[in-house]
């Protein structure tokens, strides 16, 4: 009792002891372990772990001393206890505690093992402390490799788990012994006993240290084969495990055995000699036979044999193919060829383990599927084959899911549902089969909780990714309402969600031409478990949320039939709107119903809820601001008539500090709030004027920030304001709100970006009153014109004729202004000049496209701009319009494509990709014959017209493309460097915008741009500058391209990348110029995430060029940027190592720890390190938080 009371005592973190209570605590613990009584031993043992931790350190190597004392003792009892006294000391100690003398352990330890075989403590030991006993590891290696040959099963065990742990941390030296002795005694084959252990060792070494046996696996693999082919199951079990685990931790070097490894799953998965599947297979002849599914069960006990370990080899093969399958993603076609329909013919198994994991297997297959819908690697996708599989797996499933085993219908709800995630709608023809079996688990009495949430959330996907119409013959109803109405609230929550998907299919809203369902059946049950579950204030936080929105839902669909329950409901719904905890689900719901098309009476709760949501927006919490923006929105439109001015300015208060570049999203949601305002309540905006609300908007405007979404909703604004007629917010009025600040130049507009806003905000006003336009045309002409104008007033003008003349031409006067403002002294008013002069052409282009021609073959030095200009008008004009001049711009545009300046073939490159997309069919093939042009400047242009054809959305021209991109590919092979660089640039392009049209191209593709990745000496050359000379590497930004494609790559066409070749030239990269360290940094902090067991393999000739840069000091007499750019590096080097940490078992490389063992040393180092690690994180949580 004494000892108990210790313990609990130890255990407390208050408890403090002085030297004197410390010695004597310790030495009555030490005293106790020879006690007669061994379960006062056992408590003895169990206080030495609290204990370590709260005594000094002289006091453990006490502790530490005695203990081996005790282990060389006469009495075995003493021995064993104090054996397992040491194991828990070395337990409790942190890894960096080296307070004992590890040496003399060991050598207790040592003689322990070569007399009593005793390697408890050494595991762990090894585990803890490996890189402390580095010194002892060839002793270790020899006192533990005759332990493997110990005639007690036990001692093997651990002998193998202490080798398993001593691989992790020894040198290679160690390492190869071990291998070579594993490998000689397999060869030997002495005893099938020992070679069953053998075996055992090899696949624990593969688990712990994979990265190091792959190279040995050539001379294993045969053996291993040769193994599973003697009729001992046990052998062959460890043989498909040792298997498993090559094709896990060794992806490389396993591949060409793959092929093997698959041949003896396949053949192992259905050995069962002592049970006769044949009645089996004519029963499932029948797609209904629940009088078979008894005799299947009754089958179970009738066969199971203790001495049976088939079971054993049939599990080992499935967790094996599962292995193959989650690891080699490029063999997709040939599984779904060979692996599927064995797996699918193994659902029948006997064994429940087994059966569990050929499902698990089966997942795994479906799960590796799913990317593969996106790429189109194959004319027949993978995702195509499954279809063909879809009868197979529902026939096999049919009889499983009415099984009594629970943990078989669990299996076969978590197949359906990946297997319609992997297919939407691919069960259309089997939901007749199927609903019937899910029903079965949701009334069946006998089901466990986590059976029916399994069920319900299988019924979920499966109606979210179905037709309506499929379910309507099918009594799904009173089985789901009966489990809203079940005590567990984690069913209750599943079978709400599951009933507001359940009315979406009963009255299906978005097809009222399809709606030939009577749902009134239904809508009392529907209604009545819901509303119970709505109105109870003392049930579960997500049970109420889900009730909010079932209810939601319910009313929306089905609202028109709830006649008199609808007030009282939404009454509750105003309830729970005051409430914090559940107000956001709330305005969900009313979002939901205020939007549907049948028209839900709302004015009922209109009074109180519009000022309630008016104060959520002043609450600092941006999910609810947003879900309010989108219900005010909605019921502003839908209820115009029942929303009063009051409630108006209830919201029109809230809404200035809402308005902000610092969240553009909110800004824009309360944009479009205010247009609809604007059409539906005109009168309300009258006092926007002198409120804040616009002046926030006409900063808005000005910000640099304010571009796509947000920038149409408030065009959209603008064009809705002034068609209010609102006096003080007419057409002049908010003209001069907009371009005011310009002309006043009391304070210019600091970003080019605002010139743009305000000019497209100006074009808008105008297109909204036409009558206006002409005489704005008029002034912004006599602005440019006018030599007192600055050039900010001529910018503006410039840009808002851009946007406006093409509609209000005035057109002679107009070709003078602009070409005049192209001799201006300010780059900007060219580069607006250029713009305005293609955007007028695009209203008008008989007229200015010629004009335009004219001027690019007789103007050379206005040449730059008016290809800018031509630009504008190809990406602008409608096809039909430019249709008729394709033949001439493409000449002029090939005159150009030669020119020397780098910019000007820029452009014209731009016009002539964008020109092609014209027609494609023509226009294409003439490119590719400009490949072969003998200057390298017209075959850059044409590489680079190429990127611009490319774009992330499907085009007329993306197969033609796909034909012909490997041959503008094949200038990655171009003597000139530059023609080289674009190409890569192109393949970037590709690679990152539709991966589809090179991943076939990759294995020609990829040797010339890991080619490209490599430093060339005869590329660097010295220049002298003054009396400095300075190094000038001409190749650096080809490299730059090649490491680009390389990080692209890494995101779209990972499954095509051999990644030990990708390695090595990342590992190159690491070791670069600044900018080339950056990217394989973060390509390693990548890498980290999606391969982490190739890296592994990799870690130690990764850490060392990481260290190089972390450890690497700049000159004393450097400029200060020399500093910036170091501190960066060791930054993104950090980061990269913090990533590579998150990998398991990277810690335990030797270099890694030693590295991890510099930084803490050096406080630098450790505050970038601790920095990083809490900013990742940080991050982490962040992207956790969903709301």
């Amino acid at each position: 009792m004494a000892t108990n009371d210790l313990m609990s005592e130890l255990q407390k973190d208050s408890i403090k002891l002085d030297d004197d209570s410390e010695r004597k605590v310790v030495k009555m613990i030490l005293k106790l372990l020879e006690d007669k009584n061994g379960e006062v031993q056992n408590l003895a043992v169990k206080c030495l772990g609290p204990l370590v931790s709260k005594v000094k350190e002289y006091q453990v190597e006490t502790i530490v001393d005695t203990l081996c004392t005790n282990m060389l003792a006469d009495k075995e009892q003493l021995r064993d206890i104090s054996s397992i006294g040491l194991k828990t000391v070395i337990g409790e100690l942190p890894p960096v505690c080296v307070c004992f003398p590890l040496s003399d352990c060991w050598c207790v330890l040592s003689y322990r093992l070569r007399t009593l075989h005793n390697t408890a403590n050494l595991s762990l030991s090894s585990n803890r402390q490996g890189g402390l006993l580095v010194n002892f590891h060839p002793s270790i290696l020899s006192c533990l490799l005759p332990q493997l040959t110990s005639p007690r099963l036990a001692v093997r065990k651990r002998t193998i788990i202490a080798l398993g742990h001593l691989v992790m941390s020894c040198g290679n030296l160690v390492f190869v012994d071990l291998i070579e002795h594993l490998l000689s005694e397999l060869s030997r084959n002495d005893s099938m006993s020992t070679t069953r252990t053998y075996i055992q060792c090899i696949a624990a070494i593969s688990r712990q240290a994979g990265h190091r046996i792959g190279e040995y696996l050539e001379k294993i693999i045969p053996l291993v084969v040769k193994f599973c082919n003697i009729d001992d199951d046990e052998l062959r079990e460890y043989c498909i495990q040792a298997f498993e685990s090559f094709v896990r931790r060794c992806p490389k070097e396993v591949y060409p055995h793959v092929g093997t490894v698959i041949n003896i799953c396949l053949k192992y998965l259905t050995y069962d000699p002592n049970y006769n599947y044949d009645d089996e297979d004519e029963d499932e002849n029948a797609m209904d036979a629940d009088g078979a599914d008894e005799d299947y069960q009754g089958s179970d006990d009738e066969y199971s044999d203790d001495d049976d370990m088939s079971w054993k080899v049939r599990r080992a093969a499935a967790k094996c193919l599962d292995a193959v399958v989650s690891t080699r993603h490029e063999m997709l076609p040939e599984f779904y060829r060979t692996v599927s329909p064995a797996l699918i013919a193994r659902f029948k198994e006997r064994e429940e383990n087994v059966k569990a994991d050929v499902f698990h297997a089966y997942l795994s297959l479906l799960k590796q599927t799913r990317p593969a819908q996106i790429s189109g690697m194959s004319d027949i996708s993978p995702s195509h084959r499954v279809l063909l599989q879809v009868p197979m797996i529902v026939k096999a499933l049919h009889k499983q899911m009415k099984e009594k085993s629970v943990k078989t219908r669990q299996c076969c709800f978590n197949m359906l549902t990946e297997l319609v995630n992997v297919l939407p709608g691919a069960l259309t023809q089997h939901i007749p089969v199927l609903v019937p079996g899910i029903i079965f688990s949701l009334n069946d009495k006998s089901s466990s909780s986590n059976l029916k949430i399994d069920a319900l959330s299988c019924l979920y996907v499966v109606l979210c990714n179905h037709q309506p119409q499929v379910f309507h013959p099918h009594a799904l109803v009173p089985p789901v309402v009966a489990c809203v109405g079940d005590p567990f609230y984690k069913i209750t929550s599943e079978a709400l969600l599951v009933s507001q998907q359940l009315v979406k299919v009963i009255r299906p809203l978005d097809q009222p031409e399809r709606d030939t369902f009577d749902a009134s059946p239904y809508i009392t049950d529907l209604f009545t478990c819901t509303i119970k579950r709505l109105k109870a204030a003392d049930i579960d936080q997500e049970v109420k949320e889900r009730a909010i929105s079932c209810m939601g839902q319910i009313i929306c669909n089905l609202g028109d039939s709830l006649g008199d329950d609808l007030p009282g409901t939404l009454h509750i719904f105003l309830e729970r709107l005051k409430n914090e905890i559940t107000r956001l689900t709330t305005v969900k719901a009313l979002t939901l119903i205020a939007g549907s098309t049948l028209k839900i009476d709302l004015r009922p709760i209109l009074d109180e809820a519009v000022p309630i949501l008016a104060s959520f927006l002043r609450k600092n919490q941006r999910a609810l601001k947003l879900s309010t923006l989108a219900a005010l929105d909605i019921l502003v439109k839908n209820y115009s008539d029942s929303v009063t001015p009051a409630m108006i300015d209830a919201v029109l208060a809230e809404l200035p500090p809402l308005i902000s570049e610092s969240d553009m999203h909110v800004s824009q949601m309360v944009i479009s709030f205010l247009t609809t305002l604007a059409r539906v309540h005109p009168l309300s905006l009258a006092k926007i004027g002198g409120s804040s609300i616009l002046s926030e908007l006409i900063s808005l405007v000005r910000s640099p920030l304010l571009q796509g979404g947000a920038l149409s909703a408030m065009l959209e604004f603008f064009q809705a304001l002034v068609g209010t007629g609102t006096s003080s917010l007419g057409y002049m009025d908010l003209l001069r709100m907009l371009t005011g600040p310009v002309y006043a130049q009391s304070a210019a507009l600091t970003h080019k970006q605002s010139y743009y806003s305000i000019a497209k905000c100006v074009a808008a006003l105008t297109r909204a009153c036409p009558d206006e336009g002409p005489a704005v045309v008029g002034q912004f002409i006599q602005d440019v014109k006018n030599s007192r104008s600055t050039d900010s007033i001529r910018l503006l003008a410039l840009l808002s004729l851009g946007e406006v003349g093409h509609t209000f031409l005035n057109k002679q006067k107009l070709k003078t202004v602009i070409l005049d403002a192209f001799s201006s002294s300010s780059e900007e008013v060219k580069s607006a000049a250029s713009y305005a002069l293609g955007s007028i052409a695009v209203g008008n282009l008989p007229e200015y496209l010629p004009f335009v021609l004219g001027e690019i073959s007789g103007q050379p030095k206005r040449q730059y701009l008016l290809l800018h200009s031509l630009k504008e008008i190809i990406s602008s004009a409608s096809v039909t319009g430019l249709k008729p001049y394709v033949e001439g711009v493409w000449t002029l545009l090939l005159k150009h494509c030669e020119c020397a300046e780098e910019g000007t073939r820029n452009v014209v490159a731009e016009c002539l990709g964008k020109l092609t997309l014209i027609d494609p069919e023509t226009l294409l093939p003439r490119l590719k014959g400009y490949l072969l042009s003998g200057s390298s400047y017209a075959r850059s242009s044409v590489v680079t017209a190429v990127k611009f054809t490319i774009s992330d959305h499907p085009q007329t021209i993306d197969p033609l493309l796909k034909n012909c991109i490997g041959d503008f590919l094949k200038t990655l092979e171009d003597p000139d460097l530059n023609v080289r660089r674009v190409a890569l640039v192109t393949f970037n392009s590709a690679a990152h915008n539709k991966p589809s049209l090179i991943r076939d191209l990759l294995d020609t593709v990829l040797p010339h741009l890991y080619n490209e990745t490599k430093v060339r000496k005869e590329l660097i050359r010295e220049v002298e500058m003054g009396p400095f000379k300075h190094t000038v590497d001409d190749g650096l930004d080809i490299r730059k391209a090649a490491f680009e494609c390389m990080y692209t790559l890494l995101d779209s066409c990972l499954d095509r990348l051999d990644i030990f070749e990708f390695l090595n030239h990342v590992e190159d990269g690491l070791k670069d110029h600044y900018d080339i360290k950056m990217l394989t940094f973060l390509m390693l902090a990548r890498l980290s995430t999606l391969c982490p067991s190739a890296v592994l393999q990799r870690l130690d000739r990764l850490v060392e060029p990481l260290r190089a840069t972390c450890t690497t000091k700049v000159k004393a007499n450097s400029v200060k940027q020399e500093f910036e750019k170091q501190d960066e590096l060791k930054r993104s080097a950090m980061r990269a190592v913090v990533a590579l940490l998150t990998i398991p078992e990277a810690e335990k490389s030797p270099l890694m720890s030693e590295f991890q063992s510099q930084i803490s040393s050096n406080p630098e180092l450790a505050a970038i390190f601790e920095n990083i690690q809490r900013d990742s994180s940080s991050a982490n949580m962040e992207s956790m938080d969903t709301s």
